[in-house]
């Protein structure tokens, strides 16, 4: 199968949204506000409510979001996948090349789409799953021993805001807070100065499960319709002073951004790999008989300034790191998620986490790449960072190759401006 359809592009290109791909997003029309599932393919998009009008996708793709499909569950999300294959073929006697009146209607050029969020997001959740980015921030704040005495036990997490999740190509405005000079204060109330980024997945629900009905490992993966890419930002003066004792508050609920396409589980198949070996051993509830629910991403941050952007450069690449680097593997994250009792939604996110790896060019957050701040970073066009600047850029992409099969998640792009409104 060739990564493109001829008829559609009769020039092969290198794209992340391949027909190996074919990633989920919510998209408007430029010059209209009603909100329309889609499928990218190349630098196009099919435009499934005009597919579902014409009885060739279920009903729920007339729906403006994707929560009433993903609730159907994986037998669907298969047959549909399959039904798209099938349009999208060069050979089938199906396909849309041989239907000129539904191809003409339903595919329209990317450039021609404003990208929304792709589901209601009714929960969100952010882990701590990168052995390398928690022990680099262990000794970065002085602890003797990185790791603290429950980090090799369970996937640590805590509970973030749906309401400032954004979606890629949304300014990030500078959040206010209390700071210190002093550790022991007193505090003042402005701007933060310490604005950083955290290169994340996100992994969305598809499934709910049910209040006090704890999701099994072995069928976690079951839940998980798909991937974004996900910047978790950060205040890091305002987490400091903030942190103790309940964790991360104003610091993170400003803003968390994510790509607009969501790749499915069923393309990322041929990319899977076993979590790393984890000593201690996870108690039982943690430990799955095949999990193979991490994948070979390779994922990438960068930066493009305010004059960057005026001189027309192009971004700096900040680190190159991938999922693989995780500890806590995705089925892990969800059945400890549930092991309380706490049910899934159907559109839940959850974060995994900074996804530092174990090199230097793999520290995925500016607290590590400084360390806090001590060691600015140098910019390719000789200016440096320690923290984030307005009008500087961060850009996150991610995606997988093997064996000539790619797939990706295209750009995740959020630019942060001043905290003043004038």
């Amino acid at each position: 199968m060739s990564s493109l359809p001829k008829f559609l592009f009769s020039t092969p290109f290198v794209t992340d949204f391949t027909i190996h791909n074919l990633p989920y997003g919510v998209f408007s029309r430029m010059g209209f506000a009603e909100r329309r599932i889609g499928v990218a393919i190349g630098d196009k998009v099919l435009d499934c409510f005009t597919l579902a009008q014409k009885g060739i996708l279920p009903a729920e793709f007339k729906e403006p979001t994707l929560n009433a499909f993903m609730a159907r569950g994986r037998p669907v999300w298969q047959e549909v996948r399959g039904v798209l294959q099938t349009l999208l073929s060069d050979d089938s006697p199906k396909s849309l090349k041989n239907q000129r009146d539904v191809l003409d209607d339903a595919v329209v050029p990317i450039s021609d789409c404003a990208m929304k969020l792709p589901c209601n997001i009714p929960g969100y959740s952010d882990f701590y799953a990168s052995e390398h980015h928690a022990a680099r921030c262990g000794r970065i704040f002085g602890r003797e021993k990185p790791l603290l005495p429950n980090w090799k036990w369970m996937p640590v997490a805590y509970h973030g805001r749906t309401s400032s999740i954004v979606v890629s190509g949304t300014d990030i405005r500078r959040p206010s807070g209390q700071t210190v000079d002093n550790p022991e204060g007193p505090p003042s109330f402005g701007p933060s100065r310490r604005v950083d980024y955290e290169l994340e997945v996100g992994v969305v629900i598809g499934q709910a499960s049910e209040m006090g009905d704890p999701v099994p490992i072995d069928s976690a993966m079951d839940h998980v319709f798909g991937l974004v890419l996900l910047n978790d930002w950060s205040a890091r003066d305002i987490q400091k002073w903030e942190g103790q004792p309940l964790g991360p508050f104003l610091s993170k609920n400003f803003a968390t951004s994510i790509s607009p396409w969501i790749v499915p589980l069923e393309a990322l198949e041929p990319f899977k790999v076993p979590p790393p070996v984890q000593d201690p051993k996870p108690l039982p509830h943690l430990s799955g008989t095949s999990d193979e629910s991490l994948y070979d991403l390779d994922l990438e941050a960068a930066i493009r300034t305010g004059k960057m952007y005026l001189a027309t450069e192009a971004s700096h690449v900040l680190c190159k790191t991938s999922l693989r680097h995780s500890y806590w593997s995705i089925a892990q994250m969800v059945t400890h998620h549930t092991s309380s009792g706490c049910p899934l939604g159907v559109g839940d996110l959850l974060g995994t986490g900074t996804l530092s790896g174990p090199g230097e060019n793999e520290k995925a957050c500016l607290l590590e790449q400084t360390a806090a701040g001590k060691d600015p970073v140098q910019l390719a066009d000789g200016e440096s960072r320690t923290f984030l600047e307005d009008r500087d850029e961060v850009v996150m992409r991610g995606h997988a190759d093997k064996d000539g099969i790619r797939v990706g998640f295209g750009d995740l792009r959020n630019t942060l401006i001043s905290a003043t409104k004038n």
